[in-house]
């Protein structure tokens, strides 16, 4: 399975404080766009796993800022599934401008269901969020 993705965000301007940099909170953001993309890539879809009852949430997310982003700045994202657990996932994420890095993270998700309650992942999560939508998950408990 895909472990990593890279992609390419530019930075718009209603991301940017009044100095003109990018805000710090739209980091987090964009970290999340690389961890849906990355399940994607893997050619899992987030909205079915919903729907199916799962929630990937974020219990920790650790921060390192080095160097600012302005607006029109092209930069690249890099997500990288580092481990995974019974019930939760560890990403890293670095981004760059160029050869520059920019801020570098770490986060762990947990999964639980619909009522907050901790649900190990499904082994096949990602086949199982290629589905119409008549699927049972197993072991699922709502």
């Amino acid at each position: 399975m895909l472990k990593s993705h890279e992609m390419q965000i530019r930075v718009r301007y209603s991301e940017t404080d009044a100095m003109g940099f990018l805000h710090h909170a739209n980091y987090l953001c964009y970290f999340e766009m690389g961890r849906t993309e990355l399940f994607r890539a893997q050619g899992g879809n987030y909205r079915r796993m919903e729907e199916l009852g799962l929630f990937l949430v974020v219990a920790r997310l650790d921060v390192r800022y080095r160097r600012s982003a302005r607006y029109d700045d092209l930069l690249t994202l890099h997500t990288e599934i580092t481990k995974s657990g019974m019930a939760k996932l560890e990403h890293s994420y670095r981004l760059m401008r160029g050869d520059e890095l920019l801020a570098e993270a770490t986060s762990v998700l947990a999964c639980v269901n619909r009522s907050g309650a901790v649900q190990p992942i499904p082994e096949n999560l990602v086949e199982l969020t290629r589905g119409t939508g008549s699927e049972d998950v197993a072991g699922i408990q709502s």
